[in-house]
């Protein structure tokens, strides 16, 4: 465990040891997320997500993609088809529900 004593200065500000840096390969411009768990400051590293982009990363949609990644390791996914045969296999399921 890397261990070192880090000051606190003018503005809040500290700086990270070099042998931080250099371990977690953080470099200019990265994005730190701060965090007070158990009355400790935790910082982490992190990206910006673009606003019209966090959908995906909201729980339930990982949640999906996680269900799915699933089925595709178990084969339970067909690969790529042509249009009409998609066409065809969707008129059969509407076919079904009576539609």
């Amino acid at each position: 465990m890397l261990r070192e004593t880090v000051h606190f200065k003018a503005k809040s500000q500290v700086t990270i040891p070099k042998a931080f840096v250099e371990v977690l390969g953080l470099k200019q411009g990265d994005i730190l997320e701060a965090r007070l768990e158990d009355g400790k400051i935790v910082l982490v590293a992190t990206v910006a997500i673009p606003k019209d982009q966090a959908w995906y990363w909201t729980k339930e949609w990982q949640s999906e993609e996680l269900e799915i990644n699933e089925e595709i390791a178990r084969g339970e996914v067909i690969g790529p088809m042509e249009r009409d045969r998609a066409l065809s296999i969707l008129d059969g399921l509407m076919k079904q529900d009576g539609k």
